[in-house]
């Protein structure tokens, strides 16, 4: 049974469709959810044989073979559940019911890593920057890297960005309708708490502000021995966290005042996107800025690393409570029905 959701003339938000979208939409999910497998199924393969290489003593000269095997290691197992999410993206939510909680966190932490680099793909290329995967775990060392394995790096990060962008969408809004259907200001705002919508706008000012100082090129808190890694490249990557970290801000702003009105999905998937992202790069670049393995250069000091990712990480979690106190407050007055 379709219904959809309308705001009737008295401003009160009325049901009018269920869990079900159109088959066009059903047909798209699949093929961004098989898109997105079998495009990271490339790079699953080259970070294979870099562990099997290792394995047989091939490894890049800056690392030791424990780092490198471990390294890959853990981009092998994240690479396995991106696929995994992929084939579970492509399915109709009713057929295969994966339960929320590792749905949700392993989503949050794709759209999160991937989503938000198509644009700065986009811009990197327009540029002429060398945006193949940023953090990836690539060898980093100036050794030769053979050309399909970078087009298999490549490919792997590009089509699972874009199918995850494509599908992850459809798919919670076949699970969840209610966060996703209507228009923001149909229904009574949520009850978030101040303190901690307070709190994010605080922290992610405080980010946005150092990175786009830093995009625009200022030098205050960046070792002046690597500054020379805050490059073409790196100025695009810090501007595109600036970036997204200001768009779920505004997200969840518009989120609890219900102003402007606009369709529930985008605000929504804006937060969802932008918390993922601030939490997932913060959570794997932390460990890199302290431990450094293979002669990793992280541009700032070790204390301001800590500082930053530690802001975003904190970010990234307050954005996303608050979101899920949104939906939950959303499909609260949904099964209410208008009137409440």
């Amino acid at each position: 049974m379709n219904m959809r959701w309308k705001a009737p003339e008295s401003g009160a938000a009325a049901p009018a469709e269920a869990d079900r979208v159109g088959a066009r939409w059903s047909a798209l999910r699949a093929a961004g959810g098989y898109g997105a497998a079998l495009s990271l199924s490339l790079y699953l393969l080259v970070k294979v044989v870099w562990v099997v290489a290792a394995l047989l003593g091939h490894t890049p000269s800056s690392f030791g073979d424990g780092d490198w095997i471990l390294l890959n290691t853990v981009t092998v197992g994240m690479a396995v559940v991106g696929v995994v999410l992929g084939l579970v993206l492509a399915q109709r939510p009713g057929r295969r019911r994966v339960p929320a909680p590792p749905l949700i966190f392993f989503a949050w932490m794709a759209a999160g890593f991937l989503v938000p680099m198509i644009p700065y793909m986009l811009a990197g290329a327009f540029l002429g920057a060398d945006s193949g995967g940023g953090d990836s775990g690539g060898s980093g060392s100036g050794d030769a890297v053979p050309s399909w394995e970078m087009v298999f790096i490549t490919i792997g990060f590009a089509g699972m960005a874009l199918g995850v962008a494509i599908a992850l969408p459809i798919h919670l809004r076949e699970r969840w309708p209610a966060a996703f259907l209507g228009r923001i200001g149909d229904r009574p705002p949520p009850r978030l708490a101040r303190t901690r919508l307070g709190a994010l706008y605080v922290l992610v000012a405080a980010l946005v502000l150092l990175w786009t100082y830093w995009t625009a090129g200022g030098t205050l808190g960046l070792a002046p021995a690597h500054r020379d890694v805050m490059d073409l490249n790196g100025r695009l990557l810090t501007g595109n966290s600036a970036l997204w970290a200001a768009l779920g801000a505004a997200a969840i702003r518009a989120i609890a005042t219900g102003r402007p009105r606009m369709p529930s999905w985008i605000p929504m998937g804006v937060a969802f996107t932008s918390s993922g992202s601030l939490f997932a790069w913060a959570a794997w670049r932390l460990p890199w800025a302290l431990v450094r393995p293979g002669g990793y250069e992280a541009p700032e000091y070790p204390a301001v690393s800590v500082v930053q990712y530690g802001l975003s990480i904190a970010a990234g979690i307050i954005m996303l409570a608050a979101l899920l106190k949104a939906v939950r407050s959303r499909a609260t007055v949904t099964a209410r029905g208008p009137g409440v």
